[in-house]
């Protein structure tokens, strides 16, 4: 008896067919960007001034004692690979959060005012309260949600457009704060401030990226769970109303992007246009759509390997990672504004 093969509509097999390019295109690009991830973070602790090899490396993590290199690899090179990718995971996650929920390039953390609010918040316990460690992360964060909580509410709504007009005047007007905070430090609190002030992984020990891993993970998990609602709302407000996901779902996974961006801040200051450029590059990179999972990775890339150049650029001059991240990205928020492709439809 013979079997009958169905055959499918000519339509049916086209969807099919950009699905497994699309699913293709993806995994290559998160392999790709996760050996990227491996290399620079290895490079950052085995090169530069002092060279351990990567035996050596991985016999001093796993407790062995070497004189001189111990050291150099777990009180400098070690805290900086790993604060620099969970600063880079963070941001990264923020950035494509805001511009896919905002449907705008420009609608990242930094533009916004978020991270500048952290830093003045911070700032201000440093200067003024005289506090350090956990209260100034508190701080950090209660001063990004602040400043998010304002520029929505002025906002009106999810007009892209119109938040980063506003978050543009405020973060003029926290970098304003900053800089008059500045004027009143002591010479004890000064190199404290001036990591707000640039956006630095020096001077960071374990226990301030433990508490930063500890109270960020939960974080991460939170906006694992909930990044359906990115799928939904990439497909615009009506769109995303008529499916049941209403703004409150919106509004929750732009809060807890705004606590992992001033997560960020507190523990490394404000790494300029980290989350700006994740995104982006993260959906060029897997044919246009989000992935939270790419934009994680190359955050952790810029952040992590800006830091090595900004180490090694100059010599014995030490340039906080955030310098080097506003050189790459001035020129990139330049270009897409000169180019009209801020928002997410003008490819």
């Amino acid at each position: 008896m013979s079997t009958v093969t169905p055959t499918l509509d000519p339509p049916i097999v086209a969807v099919r067919s950009a699905r497994r390019r699309v699913a293709r295109r993806t995994t290559y690009a998160l392999s790709g960007l996760t050996v990227v991830w491996v290399a620079v973070f290895l490079v950052r602790i085995t090169q530069g001034d002092f060279l351990i090899s990567l035996p050596d490396a991985v016999r001093i993590i796993l407790g062995a004692e070497i004189p001189g290199a111990s050291y150099i690899l777990m009180e400098s090179k070690l805290p900086r690979a790993v604060l620099g990718t969970g600063v880079g995971v963070a941001l990264g996650l923020a950035g494509a959060i805001f511009q896919t929920t905002l449907h705008n390039e420009l609608a990242s953390p930094d533009i916004v005012g978020v991270t500048l609010g952290a830093s003045a918040a911070a700032v201000f316990g440093i200067v003024v309260l005289g506090q350090s460690g956990p209260v100034i992360s508190a701080l950090a964060v209660a001063g990004a949600l602040g400043v998010a909580l304002t520029v929505r509410a002025l906002a009106d709504g999810h007009n892209g457009y119109r938040l980063v007009l506003l978050g543009i005047g405020i973060s003029a007007v926290m970098s304003a704060v900053i800089q008059y905070l500045f004027t009143r430090v002591d010479e004890f609190n000064a190199t404290k401030v001036l990591q707000w002030l640039g956006g630095s992984l020096s001077n960071v020990d374990w226990r301030a990226i433990g508490l930063f891993f500890a109270l960020a993970v939960p974080v991460v998990g939170a906006i694992a769970w909930r990044s359906k609602v990115l799928r939904v709302a990439e497909l615009g407000d009506d769109l995303r109303a008529g499916l049941g996901a209403g703004p409150g779902s919106v509004d929750a996974l732009i809060a807890l992007a705004v606590i992992l961006a001033g997560l960020a801040t507190a523990v490394a200051g404000p790494v300029a246009f980290v989350a700006f450029l994740a995104g982006p590059i993260s959906r060029a990179l897997t044919g246009g759509r989000t992935r939270l999972v790419a934009a994680a990775l190359v955050g952790a890339v810029i952040v992590v390997l800006g830091d090595h150049i900004g180490a090694y650029l100059l010599g014995d001059i030490n340039l906080p990672v955030g310098i080097i991240t506003g050189a790459i990205g001035a020129p990139a928020l330049i270009w897409l504004i000169a180019t009209g492709r801020t928002a997410r439809g003008s490819r």
